[in-house]
């Protein structure tokens, strides 16, 4: 009846557009997330709800559905369970290892770093206040401070001295995901562009998406634009840098891959086993979309050749405070900016609740140039409100 069924570890908007893809090529869906109602949830077949963190529920509900795929769509994951799983002969996707590595900031900095010889900034762990001021002396100030693990880039800050080390360090734990007080602190660099290189790993090589450019604010993406302009030789860096990395995760699926863009060089700086944030601009500017090169890899069907629409944008709807019971605002001016040449799009993520800052959203636009594309999807964003129902 279905052609593959899929379990979601993660049910949030990348989810969400994932089990869409799956679903319009007749996979099942099994959405699993720490809260009801989660997006992917919505358009999911069935659903589990429990702490990714818990490996007996997390075993439990593999036991129960026995997907021929387990999705990882977030980093915080019971990946010792799942390497137990894998070892049993339950797919993990991409692979176990590739989840163990991203779940943490350090354990892909350092296998990129050390293992891979990727190029990468200079920088340390600290587990402690101390630890983190004691850094300066080997990574230099400015310094950029993160938890080894955290979403949408929560705990993220720059320190320019000594003294702002210490905070950075309390506003990293603050915001971390699990239980381990770990942060990285690293070299800040002073780049010309951040750029999330699409990499998709297949039964048949590796492929590349058009570099995605994107900008950041407190380390959580606010717009994203494709293709993204760079130097061709930090382009075939970046390209020559992912492949080894992915190829060396192993598996398939598709990876985003985020780089600094500097003096020519392509600086690793992080990677996730799965759509990227950054990559909800494909949905309006590439076919296939992420979502979608990610399922065909996954399940070893053919993939098209990756082609570029037109200059393309996407820019995060946010909410600007806490409400439970909201509505959507502003829907058809947004959607009304567009035209046939400039067209606009919006996803919309129907989470359950609205936090301050929380991303319930986005914009998608093309336009002529990559530049008109940013400020036509960045009208849109600003057009959609969040407000008590």
């Amino acid at each position: 009846m279905y052609l593959a069924t899929l379990m979601l570890l993660g049910s949030g908007e990348l989810g969400r557009e994932f089990a869409i893809a799956a679903k319009r090529l007749g996979c099942k869906v099994i959405a699993c997330d720490r809260y009801d109602d989660a997006p992917a949830m919505q358009v999911a077949d069935e659903r589990e709800v429990f702490p990714m963190l818990d490996g007996a529920a997390l075993r439990a509900a593999v036991e129960k559905h026995r997907p021929d795929h387990i999705v990882p769509e977030i980093e915080a994951i019971d990946t010792v369970t799942l390497a137990v799983l894998e070892g049993e002969g339950w797919h993990v996707v991409p692979s176990a290892k590739a989840a163990q590595l991203t779940m943490n900031r350090d354990g892909i900095r350092d296998f990129a770093a050390r293992e891979l010889g990727l190029t990468t900034s200079r920088y340390m762990f600290a587990e402690s206040r101390d630890e983190a001021i004691a850094s300066a002396g080997e990574v230099g100030l400015p310094a950029v401070v993160k938890p080894v693990m955290s979403s949408s880039g929560k705990g993220q800050s720059v320190a320019r001295t000594e003294a702002e080390l210490g905070t950075a360090y309390d506003y990293a734990v603050a915001n971390m995901r699990g239980n381990r007080p770990r942060v990285i602190v690293e070299e800040y660099i002073d780049f010309e562009s951040e750029i999330t290189l699409l990499t998709v790993a297949t039964n048949e090589g590796v492929l590349f998406c058009p570099p995605i450019g994107h900008r950041q604010e407190a380390g959580d993406y606010r717009e994203s634009w494709q293709p993204a302009a760079i130097d061709p030789a930090a382009l075939r860096s970046a390209q020559e840098q992912s492949g080894k990395v992915v190829r060396a995760l192993g598996g398939y699926g598709l990876f985003g891959v985020e780089y600094f863009i500097a003096g020519g060089r392509a600086i690793f700086s992080e990677l996730s086993p799965r759509p990227h944030d950054t990559g909800m601009v494909t949905l309006i500017g590439q076919s296939p979309n992420e979502f979608e090169l990610h399922l065909r890899a996954i399940l070893g069907l053919p993939i098209p050749v990756i082609e570029s629409v037109g200059p393309s944008a996407s820019a995060a709807i946010l909410a600007s405070s806490a409400i439970e019971d909201y509505s959507y605002t502003g829907v058809g001016d947004a959607l009304g900016l567009g035209s046939p040449q400039a067209p606009v799009d919006l996803r919309l993520f129907a989470k359950p609740v609205a936090h301050k800052g929380r991303r319930m959203g986005v914009a998608l636009a093309r336009a002529d140039t990559v530049e008109h594309a940013v400020e036509l999807a960045a009208r849109a964003a600003e057009t959609v409100g969040i407000a008590p129902r």
